[in-house]
């Protein structure tokens, strides 16, 4: 990552992945071939979302994290259903990576480690995670520091497996979690307020910062048994939104306009003879426009399901991901991997296998994609 070039802003992308590798929100910038994440006074920071998704692979991220009290740097993987997979680093704590993991959301603090590492600001770092349908892998500098087995996971009140599993979007971020309007327990977790008068970054540069160097894909192929009929587009084709409902389709992914969702691809703006004639309506669709309900990439503080934390605050993360998809990235190797069926089930992937159901609503969030229907995402082939 040594340019700006392959990264669009979350107002501008519309799905076409061929044409970037990254949506962006907040200031990235450029300092010495290498990409910087900015995070300025009155900012929410910035996020990089990759265009595509995994469905199970290696993904490593190369990074120097920001430092202060309340500014967290996060490198993770985020589905639409909100599975999750983290390195997490809380600036005050230079020696430490957070690994964590959920389960649609599903907040459980037992599910976090934390890793131990040199200075996280002074020294670059080469994070890793390997992830499988039957275990996650946490690596720092090529050594594994983690390990979590599928199998460890099972939830026999919900008769499911409470583990990561449907295609994610790799995430880059910088984000204030000690805000005053944040949530108690995310402030006490962040270290405290984030302090934007007597910062040295903030004295030296105006924004806190945290340094990406290099990101690497290799995706592995769908797990066994997955429902895989075309090599464009991954869909839910069931509300569990588990792995068994994910469908490999050859469903488009590209809107015409930043109003398209999921179930109306075609949406566009007003053309300027029927704003002339209808000028009500059409300054309520500038205004739509302006202003558009759903983007992809993170939207405001937090980054995936971990967003908030503590009594009282929500699971739920404050922005979301895109839509839901992604196989082997350009030059990478494709290795075929074991499936598992959610629930112990080996039905169709039209089966809810036991597991529960989740709103809609709650899949979409964030989201330019959503449809009531379907999530369609593009495939890195």
């Amino acid at each position: 990552m040594n340019s700006l070039n392959g990264i669009t802003a979350n107002t501008k992308y519309l799905g076409d992945d061929s044409q970037s590798n990254w949506v962006s929100s907040g200031q990235p910038a450029i300092y010495n071939d290498q990409v910087l994440l900015t995070m300025a006074q009155g900012s929410v920071g910035t996020l990089l979302a990759s265009a595509a998704y995994v469905w199970y692979g290696k993904v490593s991220a190369t990074l120097k994290t920001s430092r202060g009290a309340g500014v967290v740097t996060a490198f993770i993987l985020l589905s639409d259903v909100k599975d999750e997979i983290d390195f997490e680093f809380v600036g005050y704590n230079l020696t430490q990576a957070q690994s964590n993991y959920y389960f649609q959301g599903i907040t459980n603090y037992d599910n976090e480690e934390n890793l131990t590492v040199s200075d996280t600001f002074q020294n670059f770092h080469t994070y890793e995670v390997d992830w499988t349908p039957d275990s996650i892998t946490w690596s720092v500098d090529g050594q594994t520091m983690r390990t979590k087995n599928r199998n460890t996971t099972w939830n026999a009140t919900a008769n499911q497996y409470d583990f990561p599993q449907t295609p994610a979007r790799v995430q880059l971020s910088l984000w204030p979690a000690g805000l005053s309007s944040n949530g108690e327990g995310t402030i006490e977790w962040a270290g405290g307020l984030v302090d934007w008068t007597n910062s040295p970054d903030i004295k030296n540069n105006g924004y806190f910062y945290a340094t990406v160097s290099d990101v690497n894909v290799q995706c592995y192929n769908p797990p066994s048994g997955a429902n895989s009929t075309g090599d464009v587009s991954y869909v839910f084709n069931g509300e569990a939104g588990t792995n068994d409902t994910v469908a490999v389709v050859n469903n488009p992914t590209v809107l015409k306009s930043l109003l398209g969702t999921g179930t109306n691809m075609s949406a566009d703006y007003p053309s300027a003879a029927s704003s002339a004639s209808a000028s009500g309506s059409s300054t309520a669709a500038a205004s739509s426009a302006s202003t558009p309900e759903t983007v992809p990439g993170l939207s405001g503080a937090g980054t995936g399901a971990d967003g908030q934390r503590g009594a009282g605050d929500s699971s739920a993360s404050s922005g979301s991901s895109g839509a839901s998809s992604s196989a082997d990235s350009p030059g990478s190797t494709a290795t075929s991997v074991g499936g598992f069926s959610q629930g112990g089930s080996t039905t169709s992937s039209n089966s809810k296998s036991g597991a529960t159901s989740f709103e809609g609503e709650r899949a979409l969030q964030g989201s330019l994609f959503a449809g009531l229907v379907a999530l369609v995402g593009m495939l890195l082939l």
